[in-house]
């Protein structure tokens, strides 16, 4: 793997972002807000999927209403997040938390289109749904949380 974070450490635009004073704080200013937005609709949904709130719509109407501001936040994230992965490739490779954060949102990833959708709008059991929001939950608050790691390492 060592060597895929060399190459990126030696891209044209990893360097343009260390040597920038302003696209590093830019670039994770839109990661953030990017952020915010997925985690708020992914609670919303996991919520609803819970039947802990939004109880006067159905999972399905919460689902298709929030699912597009998820897919936008979720591209924007990982545009954001992998240029600034290039920006920091090498001292990313050491720091335990960044494969963690890596780990969580890949299996958050996964489960969101491969688990949450289908539930949300399918008919299926209560069982189900609740631990299909739950599961969600704890994936992409454990990516955040991952994220929040990097810096502290």
């Amino acid at each position: 793997m060592r060597p895929f974070f060399e190459w990126c450490d030696k891209l044209a635009v990893s360097e343009a972002i260390r040597n920038s004073k302003i696209l590093f704080p830019v670039i994770e200013t839109f990661h953030l807000l990017a952020l915010t937005v997925l985690l708020g609709s992914v609670l919303l949904v996991g919520l609803r999927l819970m039947g802990s709130g939004l109880r006067k719509q159905s999972v399905t109407a919460v689902a298709a209403a929030l699912f597009p501001i998820i897919n936008w936040s979720l591209a924007v994230m990982l545009v954001s997040g992998f240029l600034l992965f290039c920006s920091e490739a090498i001292k990313c490779y050491e720091n335990p938390p960044f494969f963690f954060k890596m780990t969580m949102l890949a299996a958050a990833i996964v489960f969101h289109f491969a688990v949450v959708r289908p539930a949300a709008n399918a008919r299926v059991g209560r069982v189900r749904l609740v631990a299909s929001g739950m599961i969600s939950l704890v994936c992409w608050f454990s990516v955040a949380a991952g994220g929040r790691a990097i810096g502290f390492y």
